[in-house]
């Protein structure tokens, strides 16, 4: 019996440890991937990529699900890495026109700040809340994909219509459902349904990335100021 509860209490702990090094490695490069974000979005800006209409959206689903299935398909060697940390290179050359409109308010770099500030805040706290509770949100995921598959037909739509109360109602909405991802997508690490460091951080890196696009410009909405 006493060996039966030793094994047990092993097995335990070494899939705790695994679980530990899972979510430690993808923390580390959830950060590492800022870098290249931030390189590929100060290049946009230096070249003023005209990244804007629907052959760009095209482009960017195309480039953006491409570099996805390359990097699950290689999610288990150094490639996978290389790719994870091109396609944020990628991702932050997207942020152009975004980067662009804000930047032409007086208080757009203040604005930015606000939007990674509360970017990280957000993060912060859900991952910590999806760490230490109790309660299950693995059942949350079949609704949240219906969401951003709705999210996505909605964005494409508004390219062609142009509705602002629209774009407000995509970003709030967005927000909330990438918020929840992160929730999801954490307790999966914890809980060992993610055991792959670098889907993990390919996850979070997208729930980060489109918190702060929409919260971004949601400010840019609200606070944005020509003066």
């Amino acid at each position: 019996m006493n060996n039966l509860q030793q094994n047990t209490y092993d097995l335990s702990s070494g899939r705790r440890a695994v679980q530990h090094n899972v979510l430690r490695n993808t923390y580390w490069l959830l950060a590492l991937s800022m870098i290249p974000t931030v390189l590929g979005a100060a290049l946009g800006m230096a070249l003023h990529l005209p990244l804007t209409g629907g052959i760009m959206m095209i482009v960017f689903l195309a480039g953006a699900f491409g570099f996805i299935w390359a990097i699950e398909k290689n999610k288990n060697s150094g490639l996978g890495v290389a790719l994870l940390l091109g396609f944020t290179f990628f991702m932050g050359i997207m942020l152009t026109p975004l980067l662009t409109r804000i930047m032409g308010f007086s208080n757009g770099g203040t604005l930015i700040m606000m939007a990674f500030g509360g970017t990280a805040s957000v993060f912060a706290v859900l991952a910590s809340i999806a760490t230490v509770t109790k309660r299950d949100f693995s059942g949350m995921g079949t609704w949240l994909f219906a969401g951003v598959i709705v999210l996505i037909l909605a964005s494409i739509a508004n390219i062609f219509f142009a509705i602002p109360a629209l774009s407000i109602v995509i970003s709030v909405v967005a927000i909330a459902i990438f918020s929840a991802y992160i929730l999801y997508d954490v307790q999966q690490i914890v809980n060992g349904g993610e055991t792959n460091y670098v889907s993990a951080t390919l996850r979070l890196y997208l729930d980060v990335y489109n918190i702060f696009t929409n919260l971004l410009a949601l400010l840019g909405f609200a606070g944005g100021s020509r003066d």
